[in-house]
């Protein structure tokens, strides 16, 4: 009977989120804040926000952050700006104290509800109310310094990620913005990486004319994510594959990278399905353009459909009125599809632009930022009534 080959495990991580086996542009990125941490407190890059469109690699970096971080012994705690992070993040935070504490303090122990995680306590007649976020960190930054000092070792920091930043949870932004802004204050060895969509963000991080209290966001050092220069993109594939003693052909590299359009989530859907399709220990350009297709479908599953759902209906309406072109729309021809006026247009220009969906090219024209999104909108049926006639209603 004869044997059957052995099937080697696909080295891509099409994932949403999940770090790829080659990380390919953001080392800048990664060395600023290492070296911020190394700084010490005050360094700008200790406190940032990182921005771009779905798909461009947000949490993948903060995972990177995480990896500097532990690197240099540092705690961390990785939370998701969902309703009561404040109180997750602040339990585990007690975890941490409890970690490093060789005895509780007595205004932890009187902790009840989220916090009570099966300490024993002394009945007592005063009142001990539940620990804020702020007084757990500062008891938690005490209890590491003295530890610290015992050991004459380096100052040992906390690093808080919050992924899915989002302008709905503006009461707890505050509130989480109010202790950290004390902490920096310090002069504690603090951390903090954010992420979001633009479109998510961007009220955290307007003035308001001065009734914004998110202040500490303002001041942050802003990461804003984008396309992977092609030939990074190149070599990602490449050593990606060679970790599992599989090559390319130089055609099926070049056609697989162009393909990428530089936007990283789809190095990892056009290098996974590509792979799916090799032929021995080599993925040629069929394996690549099967991969593609398959790649592109993925892709609208993933990306476009929870994009488009994030916007309005007639920023929708502006989207599919660009994708009758090829390349990139003129504004004027925007508006004649969708029956308005060059001004009216002009503002879902600026709403567009400032959610990353769009980019602005010569003058008076857009184009998508997302790849693909174009294919993906023509595949419905919206796109066909837009070529039918010369308006597009609201």
């Amino acid at each position: 009977m004869p044997s059957i080959p052995a099937r080697r495990r696909n080295p891509f991580t099409a994932t949403v989120g999940k770090t790829p086996p080659v990380l390919a542009g953001r080392d800048a990125f990664l060395r600023d804040f290492d070296s911020a941490i190394w700084d010490g407190p005050g360094s700008h890059e200790r406190i940032s926000i990182v921005t771009g469109p779905r798909g461009v690699g947000k949490t993948v970096l903060l995972n990177e952050f995480e990896s500097v971080a532990r690197a240099h012994a540092w705690h961390v705690i990785s939370e998701t700006t969902t309703a009561g992070f404040n109180d997750r993040i602040r339990d585990r935070a007690y975890r941490l104290l409890q970690d490093i504490s060789e005895k509780p303090k007595r205004r932890i122990t009187g902790a009840t509800g989220p916090l009570n995680l099966g300490i024993t306590t002394e009945a007592t007649s005063t009142f001990s109310p539940t620990p804020s976020l702020r007084s757990v960190l500062d008891e938690l930054f005490e209890q590491q310094s003295a530890l610290d000092a015992r050991l004459g070792q380096e100052p040992v920091g906390l690093l808080i990620t919050l992924d899915e930043l989002h302008y709905a949870h503006m009461d707890e932004i505050v509130e989480f913005g109010t202790t950290i802004q004390h902490l920096v204050r310090e002069d504690h060895e603090i951390a903090v990486a954010m992420a979001g969509i633009p479109g998510a963000v961007k009220p955290l991080l307007a003035a308001d004319e001065g009734r914004n209290p998110v202040t500490f966001l303002r001041r942050a050092n802003r990461i804003e994510t984008g396309m992977v220069p092609v030939g990074e993109v190149r070599d990602a594939l490449e050593q990606t594959t060679a970790q599992v003693g599989v090559s390319w052909s130089n055609e099926a590299l070049d056609a697989a990278a162009d393909a990428t359009g530089g936007y990283p989530f789809m190095i990892q859907l056009v290098g996974q399905h590509a792979f799916r399709n090799l032929s021995g220990d080599t993925i040629d350009v069929d394996a690549v353009k099967n991969g593609i297709a398959d790649a592109r479908r993925k892709l609208g599953q993933l990306v476009h459909e929870p994009s488009l759902a994030d916007l309005s209906e007639v920023d929708r309406t502006f989207l599919t009125a660009m994708s009758v072109d090829d390349g990139p729309s003129r504004m004027s021809d925007i508006a004649r599809r969708m029956g308005v006026d060059s001004q009216y247009a002009g503002n879902y220009r600026k709403r567009l632009i400032d959610a990353e969906m769009i980019r602005p090219t010569a003058h008076g024209y857009v184009d998508y930022e997302l790849p693909y999104m174009r294919e993906y909108l023509r595949s419905h049926p919206a796109t066909e009534a837009m070529e039918q006639f010369s308006f597009w209603p609201e």
